[in-house]
């Protein structure tokens, strides 16, 4: 069956052998060409940024190591002055060991943020990449982030300072203006604080613009007591005197207290009392404890010693007198006597009498 001629080849579409192997060694020598002629080029790019990735991987691994070193002696510094006098007032290893640490992971979060952070731009730039439109976005858009995250970046800031000068740390009692309370959490944003009544304050970093640290070298305990004014001040500096005797020679007072007790004189005196001022250097914290158990032997020992205080039952005072039963009689008023002017004077005035005599009307 012979075949249409529409479907037979035209010789004009039959692809050349010859001509299709002349184009392919054409590509192929071409492409062996550009290789040939570009393969120093790429090679070189690609040492310099095998070169810049492994300087970047081991400076940022020296300089880890060497703030985790620098951090590990200033906890080994600490440990050695735990344990005496200095340490007991001025540092805990604890502390200083948490405190440390935020320093040391801040420093080297930084550090490997502008190592690599460099070490790609470095990349960029040996790959050709034009950087002006990439710093010129990157210039943009940090702007627009500060503008917005301001008071993130200022809390961020504010906490980086504060750990680094140790304002306080975890297991402080402070007063931050805001809130008040001890530390549970000291974080590079919100401080963490325990308040009196149990509640949990999360404070800004940024917001806290006075603190109040009443855990950091002592506390002062002071007691106000109030007299009588005809008390004897010698027979009341010795009763308080023997009392901070016996405080200071008990447990745990004798931990608790760093200084004598000492009477400081009459703060204040009045027609009816006089104040006596009574102070203490304690433990940090501690100060209230102090004062209501020196409040407490105080008081019984001038119980004891008769020594009247306001407020309270007077020792050895007379029984009051019996009222007069004459004091609730009221006096006599002159409108019981009808003779008296008063009485006169509120009788109703008679009716005047008529001429006529009596007169009938109907």
């Amino acid at each position: 069956m012979p075949w249409p001629a529409t479907l037979l080849p035209l010789a004009s579409n039959t692809p050349d052998a010859s001509t299709t192997l002349k184009e392919t060694h054409e590509s192929v020598t071409e492409a062996a060409s550009f290789i040939e002629e570009n393969w120093t080029t790429w090679l070189s790019i690609g040492l310099r940024i095998l070169l810049i990735c492994v300087i970047a991987a081991a400076l940022r691994s020296v300089v880890r190591k060497a703030l985790t070193k620098l951090i590990n002696r200033m906890n080994t510094s600490a440990e050695a002055v735990e344990g005496t006098a200095l340490g007991g007032l001025l540092v805990n290893a604890e502390r200083r060991r948490q405190r440390s640490e935020a320093i040391g992971s801040v420093l080297r979060s930084v550090a490997s943020f502008l190592i690599l952070g460099t070490a790609a731009l470095m990349v960029l730039a040996a790959l050709k990449i034009d950087l002006a439109p990439l710093l010129a976005s990157a210039g943009v858009a940090g702007v627009a982030i500060g503008f917005g995250a301001r008071n993130l970046v200022t809390d961020f800031l504010s906490g980086v300072f504060m750990i680094m000068e140790d304002q306080y740390g975890v297991g402080d009692k402070i007063d931050a203006g805001v809130a008040s309370g001890e530390v549970i959490e000291v974080g590079l944003r919100v401080t963490k604080l325990r308040g009196d009544n149990g509640e949990i304050w999360y404070v800004r970093n940024g917001e806290i613009k006075r603190i109040g640290n009443l855990s950091q070298g002592w506390a002062t305990a002071t007691v106000d007591v109030q007299v009588k004014p005809s008390e004897s001040l010698p027979r009341i500096r010795e009763v308080v005197q023997e009392v901070a005797d016996t405080v200071a020679k008990e447990s745990p007072w004798d931990e608790r207290l760093w200084g004598p007790v000492e009477v400081l004189g009459l703060d204040e005196v009045l027609l009816a009392s006089m104040t006596v001022k009574v102070s203490a250097k304690t433990m940090p914290g501690k100060q209230f404890a102090v004062e209501r158990e020196l409040r407490w032997r105080i008081k019984e020992a001038f119980d004891a010693a008769g020594i009247r205080i306001i407020g309270g039952l007077p020792a050895g005072e007379d029984e009051e007198e019996a009222a007069d039963p004459a004091a609730a009689v009221a006096a006599p008023s002159a409108l019981s006597n009808p003779a008296s002017p008063q009485s006169l004077a509120t009788a109703p005035i008679p009716p005047p009498a008529s001429p006529g005599g009596p007169r009938i009307t109907k």
